[in-house]
């Protein structure tokens, strides 16, 4: 027995290129006597609740969605949850009950998403069922992307439409750190297979600049909107967004300007260190870096990529020999070849993009110039923190 009456609340997703709102997703709450709302949440997690009572109660709250979307914009998409799990139960053939309700309802399967959540039911049977709901025209997406490695194959497999980052991921990611960097990667994924990215629960300002940066094209969450069994108007969040949206660009461009400013004084400090090496001065002939705190350390390598000179970095009071990758090759690294790409006919000064140091797990860049007529290469890495 499930106490209270099934209704399905709409928490907005807002499209990032307009700020408006582009569709809902359906969430259960169970109204009590007293008209509180509760998340059904918990009763998809208890193992006391019957498999058989739960799909009653999805598909009772996935009616009331469809029936009131008739309230919502004509061009407004509702996100439907669906579980693997119960895919998994259908007989060969037997009509989709999803796609039955739209029917019943007169809801255009072009405006629904059905969302795939948890890991579980058969994969063929799931790629089957699929297939159907792409033929009747809706989209497809993943839930909780992210959460688990196997999904990678559930997304060549299913070749979804759209992709929601999991949130917890996603969040830990906002805060920076490694995670950071695998949830650009699994975006960069997302949009080379022609996936959008859906970031939610985006609850704060920092989440939403990470959103952006990941290009998601919706973001869903506390910082715009709950859950709520009323529509919002379709611009009502236009505003906010535009003013958030305009603080992230302002970010953007002071990191664009804190690296222009790096660009001159690598010039500056380039152009000193071309002399000392050229000139095959001693160590004690090098500049205090004091001037330059980003400086990690400098070292040459001939134009094939072997370093042929120690690493040289700076304790606070003097420079500090380490000779421990003389004669590495460095040449498969990205910054290398960069390097012989755009630095090599004109022996200009390049610099790499941001990456993260194996031996020192720092984030840096690295700056190199061909020096000596191209037959050395004298490199810069760089404390990218500060950017």
């Amino acid at each position: 027995m499930i106490d209270g009456q099934p209704l399905a609340s709409f928490q907005p997703f807002i499209d990032t290129a307009t700020g408006r709102i582009a569709g809902v997703e359906a969430l259960g709450r169970l109204r009590q006597a007293d008209g509180r709302l509760l998340s059904v949440g918990p009763l998809f997690t208890d193992p006391k609740v019957s498999p058989a009572l739960l799909r009653r109660l999805d598909r009772q709250i996935r009616d009331d969605a469809l029936a009131r979307l008739h309230q919502a914009p004509d061009d407004w998409f509702v996100s439907l949850n669906i579980s693997p799990r119960w895919i998994s139960r259908l007989r060969p053939n037997q009509p989709l009950p999803s796609l039955k309700q739209l029917a019943k309802r007169g809801i255009a399967a072009q405006r629904v998403v059905f969302e795939i959540t948890e890991l579980g039911g058969a994969s063929q049977k799931l790629a089957e069922v699929v297939a159907r709901y792409r033929a009747a025209g809706a989209r497809i997406a993943i839930d909780d992307f992210g959460a688990g490695y196997s999904q990678l194959d559930r997304v060549l497999a299913l070749q979804p439409d759209i992709l929601k980052l999991d949130m917890r991921l996603f969040q830990e990611a906002a805060r920076g750190g490694p995670s950071g960097e695998v949830v650009k990667a699994l975006a960069q994924m997302a949009e080379k297979t022609g996936c959008w990215i859906i970031a939610e629960g985006v609850e704060t300002e920092a989440e939403l600049h990470f959103a952006l940066e990941c290009g998601a094209r919706y973001v869903q969450g506390y910082l715009f909107a709950r859950p709520e069994l009323e529509f919002y108007p379709s611009d009502a969040f236009v505003a906010h967004f535009a003013r958030l949206r305009d603080q992230y660009v302002q970010r953007k461009l002071a990191e664009r300007a804190r690296l222009m400013t790096l660009r001159q004084q690598l010039a500056e400090l380039m152009n000193r260190l071309k002399g000392w090496a050229e000139g095959h001065a001693p160590t004690a002939a090098l500049p205090d870096p004091a001037s330059y705190p980003w400086l990690l350390r400098l070292y040459q390598c001939d134009r094939h990529g072997t370093q042929i000179t120690p690493n040289l970095e700076w304790n606070g009071q003097a420079w500090v020999e380490d000779a421990r990758y003389l004669r590495h090759n460095w040449s498969w690294r990205p910054y290398f070849y960069q390097v012989l790409a755009e630095g090599w006919e004109e022996r200009r000064l390049t610099l790499s993009s941001t990456y993260r140091d194996a031996t020192t797990n720092q984030y840096c860049l690295t700056a190199g110039q061909f020096i000596d007529n191209g037959r050395r290469l004298l490199l810069l890495d760089i404390d990218a923190a500060g950017l």
